[in-house]
């Protein structure tokens, strides 16, 4: 009698070793235990560890929990810009264009599609963080879960990102943007 074979796993993203990778050294650096870092960013332990691993694809709201907690901007996970990172999310789908600094802040530059019939929340980030919007075809619901805001093509969102924060196509069109992160430097 011969048993059935294990259904083969998908493929990891091209991305999940690096961004695994990526993160153990930032929470290494900061001297944080895998344990501590998964109960400040609510993930579990399993989850921090399997993705530090590269054995688990990461998602855009698990990613943005626990960068908030080490202090980095997303980009600071995700491969070179010339790679375009893409990474999936409740209702995003957002693709690392550019990250760039000045004397006072980093930005990242993400080109957004926002699926219609979802909504993505994204934890607070760490003070003084803002996030602008630019919608190109549909309209977003965005902004501070207790105050979004709403745009239609060709308009343009603003808010402070130190509050749980989310996304949402309104109708049934695939929203279409760029979003522009600042991080103010500490």
């Amino acid at each position: 009698m011969t048993r059935p074979r294990p259904a083969r796993r998908p493929p990891l993203d091209a991305d999940a070793e690096a961004v695994g990778r990526r993160l153990r050294a930032l929470r290494t650096e900061r001297g944080v235990s895998l344990s501590a870092l998964a109960r400040t960013a609510g993930v579990g332990k399993a989850t921090v560890s399997a993705l530090e691993n590269g054995t688990r694809n990461p998602t855009l709201e698990t990613l943005y929990a626990i960068t908030a907690q080490l202090g980095v901007p997303l980009a600071a996970v995700l491969a070179g810009p010339a790679d375009a990172p893409t990474v999936r999310g409740a209702a995003v789908v957002a693709t690392l264009l550019e990250s760039f600094t000045d004397t006072d802040a980093s930005y990242e530059l993400y080109r957004l599609r926002v699926n219609p019939g979802g909504e993505q929340v994204s934890p607070a980030h760490r003070p003084g963080v803002t996030e602008h919007v630019t919608v190109f075809a549909g309209v977003l619901r965005a902004g501070p879960v207790d105050a979004p805001q709403t745009a239609a093509a060709g308009g343009h969102l603003r808010w402070t990102s130190d509050v749980p924060h989310g996304y949402a196509a309104l109708g049934d069109e695939e929203v279409a943007a760029s979003l522009l992160v600042r991080y103010p430097r500490s």
